[in-house]
């Protein structure tokens, strides 16, 4: 197999390892278990904790000392060791120690995947904005796949999807041990304070309103990001519990329409360049804002049945509403950053977005389920996602409002690879 080949494996399995289970977690928490919306919001938070501070780490760690591809290949297999533990938790206090320690292990290895691929292809002398997006593009395949074989082999509700993702996760881990080497490259200067080793430095970019604005607005949306992960298989799984939806498509293979958004994330990945050009940075991040209204609004709204063209539109809605944001809000930072502190700022951006602003929402939206939508009958979720949707709506119209960013077509005639 060629190096791109062996690389692709890699995306693969980068994300099957979590696909099998991240989004059908709630469904085992809240329809297995019968946990509440705070113990299960709390369980999910630990995937933004570890983004807080495991990636910056791990970087420090792979840039002085140790190998990237060995790093990656031990976290991977620590990772699977911790996920066969999974099963044998019976109360959410435990879950929650256990998925965080899972995940320090694993939320690392998202970076470290591509800074491996970029030194090894740049070592074999191919070009990294030409040859890494198709091998990046089949880690979202990855990722469908966990889902489809965790719907399709029963284990949606049940802790077998753990396994399935350890097994996975400590097969690549050894896999990675086959890669090219990818020593350290000693980047951090001897002399580097702690502040810069941490890529801390850039948050003196608080002190410019517009970016303080943008850090802010990238927080809050970060809030809404993985709502639907957290929440949505459980949603369509709830259908059961109404007569008519008991043995509805929607039901059996909630997993797999699921998997419909990751396909849409791909296919509008291609979109972004033509979308950024007509329309500049800060409306298409508003595009963003304003999916993610109709991503949460047609859930309210849609059923199994004469609406489940609502679902089905959801999903497609959602590759809008989680590749413009992510991808324009990084070119934002890209271009607007002083070159000597953009690796630090792109940090802070995934530090709000996937850290502080994911960690926000999984708490607080488990709370509010909690205090003002779970009763004896059950979860309303009709009210939960109108909730969301209207969250999202207040944000879009601040942006809208507050945001200010004129859009100049020169800074994007050199933009970042979106990959």
């Amino acid at each position: 197999m060629g190096i791109k080949g062996r690389l692709t494996l890699m995306s693969f399995m980068q994300f099957f390892v979590w696909g099998a289970w991240l989004i059908t977690i709630g469904t085992y928490c809240f329809n297995a278990k019968g946990w509440t919306g705070e113990q299960f919001g709390a369980i999910f938070s630990t995937l933004a904790i570890s983004s807080i501070f495991m990636p910056a780490l791990a970087g420090i760690l792979a840039d002085k000392w140790l190998n990237a591809e060995r790093l990656y290949g031990l976290l991977h297999i620590f990772y699977g060791i911790v996920l066969f533990f999974v099963p044998q938790v019976n109360d959410p206090d435990t879950l929650y120690y256990v998925i965080l320690l899972a995940m320090i292990f694993y939320m690392p290895t998202i970076s470290l995947s591509n800074s491996i691929s970029y030194q090894i292809l740049k070592s074999k002398q191919y070009n990294v904005v030409k040859d890494f997006p198709p091998i990046r593009v089949w880690g979202t395949i990855g990722f469908i796949a966990a889902m489809w074989i965790t719907n399709l082999t029963g284990s949606k509700a049940n802790a077998n999807q753990f396994l399935i993702g350890a097994v996975g996760a400590i097969a690549l881990g050894v896999y990675s041990f086959t890669l090219p080497k990818c020593p350290p490259q000693k980047s951090i200067s001897k002399d580097a304070s702690l502040i810069e080793i941490l890529g801390l430095n850039a948050f003196r970019l608080f002190a410019s309103y517009k970016m303080a604005l943008f850090f802010i607005f990238a927080m809050f949306l970060g809030g809404a990001l993985q709502l639907t992960n957290m929440y949505g298989d459980s949603f369509l799984d709830d259908f059961k519990n109404i007569p008519a939806y008991a043995d509805s498509f929607v039901v059996r293979y909630s997993t797999i329409i699921m998997s419909i958004s990751q396909i849409s994330e791909t296919l509008f990945i291609l979109t972004i360049p033509f979308f950024l050009r007509k329309f500049g940075i800060k409306n298409v991040m508003l595009f963003s804002m304003i999916a993610w209204v109709l991503r949460f609004g047609l859930f309210a709204y849609g059923n199994p049945d004469e609406r489940l063209w609502m679902i089905i539109l959801s999903m497609i809605v959602y590759g809008l509403a989680f590749d413009f944001f992510n991808i324009s809000g990084s070119l934002f930072v890209e271009t607007t950053t002083d070159p000597k502190m953009r690796a630090s700022a792109q940090g802070l951006f995934m530090m709000m977005t996937n850290g502080f602003g994911a960690y926000l929402g999984s708490k607080v939206s488990g709370f509010v389920i909690d205090r003002y939508f779970s009763g004896s009958e059950g979860k309303d979720w009709h009210g939960i996602w109108l909730s969301f949707s209207v969250y999202a709506l207040i944000v879009a119209v601040l942006f809208a409002l507050l945001f200010r960013h004129r859009h100049d077509p020169k800074e994007l005639e050199n933009p970042v690879h979106p990959a």
